[in-house]
Order: structure tokens, then C-alpha cells, then sequence
């Protein structure tokens, strides 16, 4: 990755920053976005990187020209985009459909999916330009199931899937991959408020009962996580696109 330029979106978050730290290890120049500009910074200030290897964008992922002006800075900064790490998500309320929101609902497939498909609308075209390019989504688990409570997560991770396989075929004789990462159980802050969601004020409960389907017996690292992103970035994935990799511990396996 020496020199590459890796674009990360919900670069705030756990699974975004060791993402971020496992590029910068290996050589690359990183562009973290997040909506959360505070957040942003405290991410670029724990990375142990050269200042000019990291720079840092505030930007809505369901606003287009957010994403627009998130691609060109990165453009701007650097001259390309090598990856991209289109990983900005969110979990939302545990409720069952009979009594979820129908704004709740709408907020997870705009952040989930419209931020995904905008995240791909403009770096696929900038990568084309370029004439190569490695695009990494993040799905899930999620992408697989049903879980009773969680109705707008599951249907945008199943989406995720889909624009996956499809934008990898639009692309595949134009020098770039589209794969995704399907992870579950990772220990991040997302994990956390699903546990709070399922058993209010008592996570270690759910937490326990998770872990239990759970062939390995753990909550999963982010930079496990991360580390299969490296893996489908990098040249050693080249015959690799329109797939989706499993990070579960062999829960899917089960």
C-alpha cells in the first residue's frame, strides 16, 4: 500500500480507524470522513501517522454534495483514490415493525444504503478516470438474515449486498473491484447500543447470549475487520469483485 490513497467513510468510528491505522502501517495516505467533526479529529490525533498522511473531511453521506466535495478534496489532497472504504452506518432502534417508526426506518436506509450508493455514484467515477480502483462496502451479517427488531438494519444491509454484486459488475472491465466486508459481533460502540437496545440498562446480558451464537465463543476485533479490508484492496485480491466476505466468527457457517 506504499502510497496508495484510502478513502474511508464513518472513518470515526471503531472498524474506520483501525481500517485507517492498518493502511497508514502499510504505506498508505489516508482521507477519513465522518459527520461527526469532533469526533474526526480526535480519530486523525490517535492514528500514528504523519500529519500530512491524514486528512480529515466533515461530510453527510446522504447529502450529494457532501460526497461530491468528500471525493474532490480527497482528489485535491493526494491526485487519486486508490480504495475506497465505504463504511459510514448506522443501527438504529430495536423495535419490532408493527411499532417502528417510519422516520426511524428512513434514516437507516438513507445513512445505510443512499449513503453507500452516493459513496459509489462519485468515487466509481473518479476511479474510472483513473482507469483502476478497489472499492470495499460494508454489509453484514445482516445481509444474510432476519432478526425480529431490527427490520430497517437487516433491509439495508440486504441492500448493501445487492449494490454490491451490481456495481461490481458495472465495473468489471473498467480496471476496478467492488467487494464488501459482511461483519458481525465486532466489539465497537455500534455492537454496544445493540446490546443496550435488547436488554435496556443490562448490555452484559444480550452480550453474553450473542457470544453463545457465536461458533469461535468472542465478540470480534475491529482490526479483524480491518484486516480483511487490507486483504480485498490489495493486489492480492485481483481476480477478487462482486463478493462478500464474512467476518463472523462462523456465525453465517452455522
Amino acid at each position: 500500500m506504499e502510497d496508495k490513497v484510502v478513502l474511508i467513510t464513518g472513518g470515526a468510528g471503531g472498524i474506520g480507524q483501525e481500517t485507517a491505522q492498518l493502511f497508514l502501517d502499510n504505506g498508505a495516505k489516508v482521507v477519513l470522513v465522518d459527520i461527526n467533526k469532533d469526533a474526526l479529529e480526535r480519530a486523525k490525533a490517535s492514528l500514528n501517522a504523519e500529519p500530512d498522511r491524514v486528512v480529515v473531511i466533515g461530510a453527510d453521506v446522504t447529502n450529494e454534495e457532501d460526497v461530491k466535495n468528500y471525493v474532490k478534496q480527497t482528489v485535491d489532497a493526494f491526485g487519486k483514490i486508490d480504495v475506497f472504504f465505504n463504511n459510514a452506518g448506522i443501527n438504529g432502534p430495536f423495535a419490532q415493525i408493527k411499532d417502528l417508526e417510519k422516520e426511524k426506518f428512513e434514516q437507516i436506509l438513507n445513512i445505510n444504503v443512499t449513503g453507500v450508493f452516493l459513496g459509489l455514484k462519485h468515487v466509481i467515477k473518479q476511479m474510472e478516470v483513473q482507469g483502476y480502483g478497489s472499492i470495499i462496502n460494508t454489509a453484514s451479517n445482516a445481509a444474510y438474515i432476519g432478526s425480529a427488531g431490527m427490520a430497517g438494519y437487516i433491509a439495508s444491509k440486504h441492500a448493501v449486498a445487492g449494490i454490491t454484486k451490481t456495481a461490481a459488475l458495472e465495473t468489471a472491465s473498467s480496471g476496478i473491484r467492488i467487494n464488501a466486508v459482511a461483519p458481525a459481533a465486532i466489539d465497537t460502540q455500534m455492537l454496544a447500543d445493540i446490546q443496550n437496545n435488547i436488554t435496556p440498562g443490562e448490555p452484559e446480558a444480550s452480550g453474553e447470549a450473542i457470544k453463545q451464537g457465536i461458533p469461535i465463543g468472542r465478540f470480534g476485533a475491529p482490526k479483524e475487520v480491518a484486516q480483511v479490508v487490507l486483504f480485498l484492496a490489495s493486489e492480492h485480491a485481483s481476480f477478487v469483485t462482486g463478493s462478500l466476505y464474512n467476518v463472523d466468527g462462523g456465525m453465517q457457517a452455522d
